[in-house]
């Protein structure tokens, strides 16, 4: 792995760090963390709720910590916050007023920013501020369609007021992930406009298409001229959707491309399990990068010790 002692804004008790857009061009790739909510659930943690992980901001802040110091201590470099379902209006919806709801989405910088510290890095570790879809804050599974019958310009009005609340927490970047639908690619890329904080984007796919159908060339090519956006990819698909995903979006955006599957099990809803065997692997790392991935994780089911096997991937690539 190349090296560059600048300093930047990054976190850890190793090189002063970089700016993570700086990180990108310095190194040959950065390694992701997993999966925060299996490794809450891992820890005994219940996640039955509409808020998901973001209501432990509120109520066991120190299990977050945790949990984002163990994908530290594994190898990554980049810790995405608890907030992907943290929202004004979610929060409203569990009698939280707005004032303490932008609290909450500011501290899952903090926290993160925390386990940093609290970690013997011989790296610069990053934070990563979760924006998720809209169709997150409706906890019913609109996440994985899209077409949530909102127009651009309503997307947009949802997500810029939380966007601007991350960005004072001052993250090192934000995750724009598991985005569905090109149209609220576009309320996205128009939101983080002029809010001073680096961004990747990053859609939920199936086989070549959106999670809403659209065909992902095209999905790609809305960031391509986007100043704020230093990364294009995937995640919480299957590792061999990402396999098709990676070059296409190198190719489309000519920009750094980052990848971040789920194991490749499946999730039974009647039986309320996951069924089928993990796909995902650090024998895909040197596929991914010769095909221009430059941010590698994972994302559901995709534990500390998978993301230990993609960091000896990379450094040994």
């Amino acid at each position: 792995m190349t090296s560059d002692t600048t300093p930047g804004t990054g976190t850890g008790t190793g090189p002063a760090p970089l700016s993570f857009p700086r990180a990108l061009a310095a190194y040959r790739a950065v390694v992701l963390d997993g999966g925060l909510s299996n490794q809450l659930e891992a820890a005994g943690h219940d996640l039955s709720d509409e808020l998901w992980s973001a209501r432990l901001l509120a109520e066991e802040p120190e299990a977050i910590v945790a949990a984002h110091r163990a994908y530290y201590e594994a190898g990554a470099s980049v810790a995405i916050t608890a907030s992907y379902q943290a929202t004004f209006e979610g929060f409203a919806g569990r009698g939280i007023g707005r004032e303490r709801a932008a609290e909450l989405m500011a501290l899952s910088v903090t926290l993160a920013r925390r386990a940093a510290r609290e970690v013997r890095a011989d790296r610069p570790l990053w934070v990563a501020a979760s924006a998720g879809p809209y169709g997150a804050m409706l906890a019913d599974g609109s996440e994985y369609r899209g077409r949530y019958g909102l127009s651009v310009a309503e997307l947009e009005r949802f997500h810029r007021p939380r966007l601007e609340v991350l960005a004072a927490a001052e993250p090192d970047v934000f995750a724009l992930e598991t985005v569905p639908d090109a149209d609220e690619a576009r309320a996205l890329l128009r939101a983080v406009r002029g809010l001073g904080v680096p961004a990747w984007l990053s859609y939920s796919i199936e086989g070549e298409r959106t999670r809403a159908g659209q065909p992902l060339e095209e999905a790609f090519r809305l960031a391509a001229d986007a100043e704020e956006i230093v990364a294009v990819g995937i995640n919480c698909c299957a590792p061999h959707d990402a396999d098709r995903a990676v070059p296409l979006a190198a190719r489309v955006t000519g920009k750094p491309v980052i990848v971040y599957p789920n194991s490749g099990e499946t999730w039974d809803a009647g039986a309320r399990r996951w069924v089928g065997r993990s796909t995902f692997g650090p024998e895909r790392v040197a596929g991914w990068r010769a095909d221009g991935a430059r941010i590698i994780g994972g994302c559901c089911r995709i534990g500390p010790a998978a993301i230990g096997d993609v960091a000896r991937a990379v450094s040994g690539a």
